[in-house]
């Protein structure tokens, strides 16, 4: 068994999938559309085969996402640079660019060496060795 996809509800499609194309890797499909539902997606797909599934609907709530105030689900997805030097660069490239490092590179009580930034839509970012 292997994780094929995990999906998020954006609010700004565009930004998203250049977000994570720019920073992360990623490869994105064609737009799909769905008028009928006036839902839209990309699938972006990372060197590894997993994908992440960007989605938008105009009823979807806001969740509100909160680095402090956490709540029960899925709370972050982890990238694997390969060394401790690319997440210290990545993660001054992101910090540079404007967004929130929400916590500074260092070793994790379980033996990662992480920083921790948030996506253009406070979704938590682990990026790890």
């Amino acid at each position: 068994m292997k994780i094929e996809h995990v999906a998020f509800w954006v609010k700004d499609l565009e930004k998203m999938r250049s977000f994570y194309e720019k920073y992360f890797g990623a490869v994105s499909n064609e737009k799909y559309r769905n008028p009928v539902k006036n839902f839209e997606s990309y699938f972006l797909s990372f060197e590894n085969g997993s994908r992440l599934e960007i989605m938008t609907r105009p009823d979807i709530q806001d969740g509100n996402n909160s680095f402090e105030a956490q709540k029960f689900g899925i709370i972050h997805l982890a990238f694997s640079t390969g060394s401790k030097e690319k997440v210290d660069e990545l993660t001054e490239i992101l910090r540079n660019d404007g967004y929130k490092v929400a916590g500074e590179p260092r070793t994790s009580g379980d033996g990662y060496y992480e920083s921790v930034i948030l996506d253009p839509e406070n979704n938590i970012i682990e990026i790890i060795k």
